[in-house]
């Protein structure tokens, strides 16, 4: 089992705590610069769908992980950004220049949320989300001038300093260098202030207000960064499906962006991850097994929608941290056998929050 004796700030705040990290994401940053020569179109294209995804995840995850705001009408932003995309790309713009511009566009979007939520929380802020996604959703639909409505708009494979990436391994790399910068800034914002207030924020909000933390400001910028985040996944996902509408937006998307973090691991940037792997790779597996299903169950139209539900209801009864948590867990097993003792991860029991007493 490894011990690590901290006698300076910066080894709490290193990206790489040990030399273990550096082996293990330097051998994950390996396989995905190989993963054109290794893994077939088809699966290519699954995990580019894994990098769009896991950058949407990034900012719910930097919403509801870290801040503890939830979003019920995340995909939203998502359709903000594809549009925003669509129609500056389709006039002229440089990619990079309307990527920035969509990112900017969905932030601003996250601001006109957030600023009426700072009075709600829980299930009221949830609610209030879910009628800004229907909200924009309709807009996208009725604003025919501009979106095109139902009939819905195409774009075309982006343009880089004259360099089209119009071929599954081109845009597969974009997607990975893009995914990776934003990685690396949701973990440096983590280690700075701000996002040291963002989880005491997450923690009480009346402790955080205490220590001087600004709240209407932080969350503010929580949904601004998340929405930004999610503006760029928009811009990515139309990029890769060339062609969006409205209904691409709707309430299922944003169950499924919500879905793919708890499942993931609430808190964790390695959740993002994780959730859009299971997001995007589930179905396939299931498909396989439907082979091996009676008709009357492989081939029921809902059968997907039970197995998410289902594996969604087990990791909140049995695994509230997720995927990663598991993992986290088996980690501690395999340090620790065999002085393992049972019981040791066993939850605790949990006390009323503080701001209950108000």
């Amino acid at each position: 089992m490894r011990f690590i004796f901290k006698t300076e700030y910066a080894q709490d705040i290193r990206l790489a705590r040990h030399g273990g990290h550096w082996f293990w994401y330097g051998l994950l940053c390996a396989f995905l610069a190989l993963a054109p020569l290794l893994l077939p179109e088809y699966w290519l294209a699954q995990l580019t769908f894994v990098l769009i995804y896991g950058i949407a995840g990034l900012g719910l995850m930097l919403l509801a992980g870290f801040t503890g705001q939830f979003s019920l009408g995340h995909a939203a932003f998502l359709g903000v950004g594809a549009y925003t995309q669509a129609l500056l790309t389709g006039m002229g713009w440089p990619f990079f220049a309307a990527l920035a511009c969509a990112a900017l566009l969905s932030a601003a979007a996250g601001i006109v949320v957030g600023l009426p939520a700072l009075r709600v929380k829980g299930i009221y802020l949830a609610i209030a989300t879910l009628a800004f996604g229907f909200i924009v959703e309709e807009v996208f639909a009725r604003w025919t001038s501009v979106t095109g409505g139902n009939k819905g708009m195409f774009l075309q494979a982006p343009v880089v300093a004259g360099l089209a990436f119009d071929t599954s391994q081109s845009f597969y790399f974009l997607c990975l260098v893009i995914a990776v910068a934003c990685t690396l800034a949701i973990l440096n914002l983590l280690r700075a202030p701000t996002g040291r207030a963002f989880v005491a924020i997450r923690d009480s909000e009346i402790s955080a207000q205490s220590m001087g933390v600004h709240l209407a400001w932080y969350k503010t910028l929580s949904f601004a960064l998340s929405a930004a985040l999610a503006g760029i996944a928009g811009a990515l996902y139309g990029h890769k499906l060339q062609f969006i509408t409205p209904e691409q937006f709707d309430i299922v998307q944003s169950i499924d962006l919500l879905l793919m973090i708890v499942i993931g691991g609430l808190g964790s940037v390695h959740g993002a991850f994780l959730g859009a792997s299971f997001l995007i790779f589930m179905p396939q597996l299931i498909g396989l097994a439907k082979d091996y299903l009676p008709d009357s169950i492989g081939q029921s139209p809902g059968l997907q929608t039970f197995v998410y539900g289902a594996v969604l209801i087990a990791f909140v009864m049995f695994e509230p941290l997720g995927i990663y948590g598991r993992w986290l867990k088996v980690r501690a097993w395999l340090q620790l056998f065999p002085f393992y003792r049972a019981g040791m991860f066993k939850r605790q029991k949990s006390f009323q929050k503080s701001e209950r007493l108000r």
